[in-house]
């Protein structure tokens, strides 16, 4: 079976839950204490990405939200005050990768091209169209008013699954569960 060697910044208490259970998967309370009064932006995003990501893993229902990890050593998150950094070796069909950079244009809703001229044609569209703030048209009704380009937009965040990126350290490593057999 082909591993992957992989880092997370987590809280102390993931470490702690791990020697306790032997496994660790994100809850939604988490989520809310760690983005307060934000928090159902991310929660949205959250069951998105996971609704999304099981079209490429076997990911177990009950496992509802991402835990994000590094591919590279030298890319992970740094230690901060109160956390634990892990380092894992994981099963590589558990783990799914992202690109960082589509991820980002997800998570502003806008659209993620193809390339430098896809963008380009992309935005002369909505010049054209007069809109200044592309997330407008999948947060607001403006929308309705663009139901094609709108579709466009949320059809190209599959991308950030299917479109590699220009620099190896730029994917991100995603998974929905942590057992204590794989921390090393």
């Amino acid at each position: 079976m082909e591993m992957k060697l992989l880092w997370t910044r987590q809280v102390p208490q993931v470490w702690e839950e791990l020697k306790a259970t032997g496994r660790y998967s994100v809850k939604e309370e988490y989520i809310r204490e760690k983005h307060d009064s934000i928090s159902d932006f991310y929660l949205d995003l959250y069951r998105w990405y996971t609704k999304e990501a099981r079209k490429h893993l076997v990911i177990g229902e009950e496992l509802e939200y991402p835990i994000w990890l590094s591919i590279e050593e030298e890319s992970m998150l740094q230690p901060v005050e109160d956390t634990v950094i892990l380092e894992l070796e994981v099963p590589a069909d558990q783990v799914l990768l992202c690109n960082q950079t589509a991820w980002g244009f997800r998570v502003n809703y806008w659209y993620i091209p193809l390339d430098s001229e896809d963008e380009r044609r992309h935005n002369e569209e909505l010049k054209r169209y007069g809109i200044a703030n592309e997330a407008d048209l999948v947060m607001t009704d403006k929308g309705n008013f663009y139901p094609a380009l709108k579709r466009r937009i949320t059809a190209s965040w599959e991308r950030i699954f299917t479109m590699a990126p220009e620099q190896t350290n730029d994917y991100l490593a995603t998974m929905w569960e942590i057992r204590k057999e794989w921390v090393k």
